[in-house]
């Protein structure tokens, strides 16, 4: 390894971190433009430093031989427990760290540049830049942690940051429900990731990344042989870590708050969907991947991904509003993520699952963010978020048209855009590991390219002689270039050779197209493209009779198969009316009723002797004398009894 340093990669963390501070508490007094412009300049200076951190990391410094390893670059220690157990801060290198600063400041730039134009005006500009930064900050903070301790903390963090986005409009009843919804549904997932972050540090003595990713670490052998309920301790511990991802990665049941959290701000959608949030359950079972291989565990991480992608593309097909048609894709193509790490082995070509995940959130990143940003436009123009009051916008919104079909066939699987080559491999990995799962993924794959011809068609096609009050224009240059520049990216960022690069082993390998595969997912893409240009490219009244065919299946769809109302239930009529309560009873009569009760038994004691202090020299001779007297005769009983 070069020695070289790489301790500039710290201006990743402060620059993000003062850039709140400032904006948070100096932001006010600055103009709203002057805070967005300089939110966005240190944006620009994180991305050029993350993108040389990146090249070094990969041509330079990372690879010891033929594989890449972990380049710990800072590592202080903050909290000391007992032996090796510790809690250091600190940055690490390795090639999913790397990729996550590219895919995270390139997206945070882009929103950043975006949101001049999208946020113009808005109450609170300072405060949306502020947290923003914040954001990014934390994300940045979790990819390059040392440890699974600071990942937890940072963890926390991207989800403090997340909520306050949430709820941004914070006037609006909505945008603070969606905000609690997605707090208590994730804490409870988190719950269960601290749980096995406890679990699997008591086995290791560490939180370090550097031993409890080998796969040949002693604390493995001890964690096998520790059971409970059938399962040994490390597998304990690693679904428990897996149930924290799946509550941030909104994979079910933990899905429910991410079509709500779209009460905030679309271009802080963007940010959540494409490159910080949601993604940081993949690279959380990527980080620990090693130790995931083998277990029973991994195994149903890809039937977890595999439904939920299925379930969320059925969803989408049915939703009217744009921005949930997008949250459902979300939460599908992260699914295709998770199962792919699934379906995934360890090492070479048994690890393609693994490079394809990684892939895929790589390219996802680009579309995705492009979606929403385009959706986001789409909504400037013309003041609404529903499918029913737009149609035809492609004449009046040529730049957004032409970049939101750009993502839609890098979505949809489309050759030779990026979606194609990252979700080949997904299918590739599924196809040879479970034909099960591939069915799944198949049927998924089928719905996207559906779902998301169909909001393209509702959006720009469709009704052609639609009436717009106010005559719908394109954005300004702070809204279109990115734009522009997020497409380019869709298009051709799936050319980048990711087996030479992100691999499971460090080691690269040469990917090739399984033709069979490939051809089966173009198939199914071309199929969904084309039942929905026939639907939708123009108006008829295909739609309606559909619904009308299978107005139960339209219904369910529609209503998300009424998982809300499940969780509703389960919180209200058992949790709540069946545990809390009973508990709730019981601590306020019970429990406070002992307590009160020695209160109220200490003051009738305390009431009956205060008198003894009465200050009355003659009361406390006579008090005296009886006791004197008293023990007297109890001293003259003790003696007779003793001589008889």
């Amino acid at each position: 390894m070069n020695d070289i340093n790489m301790s500039y990669t710290l201006i990743l963390l402060a620059l993000p971190f003062l850039m709140f501070l400032v904006l948070g508490l100096l932001g006010n007094k600055m103009k709203p433009l002057v805070a967005g412009v300089l939110g966005t300049l240190s944006l620009g200076v994180m991305a050029a430093v993350a993108y040389y951190t990146a090249y070094q990391y990969f041509f330079v410094v990372g690879k010891v031989g033929e594989v890449y390893q972990s380049l710990p670059v800072f590592n202080y220690e903050w909290l000391q427990f007992y032996g090796e157990l510790k809690i250091n801060l600190g940055i690490m290198l390795d090639p999913i760290s790397a990729l996550m600063l590219v895919v995270i400041t390139t997206v945070s730039l882009m929103v950043h540049i975006y949101s001049l134009g999208y946020m113009k005006g808005e109450r609170g500009f300072q405060r949306y830049y502020a947290l923003l930064s914040l954001f990014t900050f934390a994300m940045l903070g979790l990819v390059v942690a040392t440890n699974i301790f600071q990942m937890y903390i940072f963890w926390e963090l991207v989800g403090v940051s997340s909520f306050a986005l949430i709820s941004f409009y914070y006037t609006k009843p909505s945008a603070v429900a969606a905000s609690k919804k997605a707090f208590i549904v994730t804490r409870f997932a988190d719950l269960f990731f601290l749980i096995g972050i406890l679990i699997i540090s008591y086995f290791a003595g560490t939180f370090d990344f550097a031993t409890l990713t080998d796969p040949d670490a002693p604390f493995i052998g001890s964690a096998v042989g520790a059971t409970f309920l059938g399962g040994t301790a490390l597998s304990w511990a690693l679904a428990f870590i897996f149930i924290g991802g799946a509550g941030k990665s909104a994979m079910m049941p933990f899905h429910i708050w991410l079509p709500d959290a779209m009460e905030g701000p679309t271009p802080a959608s963007a940010l959540i969907h494409a490159a910080t949030m949601v993604v940081a359950g993949v690279f959380l079972v990527a980080r620990l991947f090693p130790i995931y291989v083998g277990t029973t565990v991994l195994e149903i991480i890809g039937w977890v991904g595999a439904i939920t992608a299925a379930y969320a593309a059925i969803v989408a097909c049915a939703q009217t509003d744009i921005k949930r048609v997008l949250a459902f894709s979300t939460i599908s193509q992260i699914a295709f993520m998770i199962t792919s790490l699934g379906v995934s082995g360890y090492g070479g070509h048994d690890g393609l699952g693994y490079m394809a995940s990684m892939f895929h959130l790589f390219t996802h990143a680009f579309f995705k963010a492009l979606l929403f940003m385009g959706a986001g436009a789409v909504i400037h123009a013309v003041h609404s978020n529903e499918m029913k009051d737009m149609g035809g916008l492609r004449k009046y919104l040529p730049i957004t048209h032409i970049t939101f079909a750009v993502a839609v066939l890098a979505i949809a699987g489309i050759f030779p855009f990026s979606g194609f080559w990252s979700k080949d491999e997904i299918m590739a990995a599924a196809f040879h590991h479970n034909k099960a799962i591939f069915a799944l993924l198949f049927f998924a794959a089928c719905l996207t390219a559906f779902y998301m011809s169909r909001l393209y068609y509702r959006i720009f096609w469709y009704d052609n002689n639609k009436d717009y009050h106010h005559k719908p224009h394109e954005a300004g240059p702070t809204m279109t270039i990115p734009l522009i520049i997020l497409a380019i990216l869709a298009a051709f960022s799936g050319f980048v050779p990711f087996s030479k690069y992100i691999t499971s082993d460090g080691k690269a390998f040469e990917a090739h197209i399984d033709m069979l595969v490939a051809g089966l997912s173009t198939l199914a893409a071309v199929g969904g493209i084309v039942v929905a240009t026939l639907m939708y490219a123009k108006k008829k009244d295909a739609p309606n009779k559909f619904t009308q065919t299978f107005p139960r299946l339209y219904k369910w769809a529609s209503d998300r198969f009424y998982f809300d109302e499940i969780w509703l239930f389960v919180t209200r009529k058992i949790i709540f009316d069946r545990i809390s309560k009973p508990i709730a009873w019981f601590d306020r009569h019970i429990v406070d009723g002992f307590m009160d009760g020695l209160a109220y038994v200490t003051q009738a004691a305390s009431d009956k002797i205060k008198g003894l202090q009465s200050g009355h020299i003659q009361q406390y001779i006579f008090v005296y004398l009886i006791g004197a007297l008293s023990l007297v005769f109890i001293f003259i009983f003790f003696i007779a009894f003793l001589l008889s």
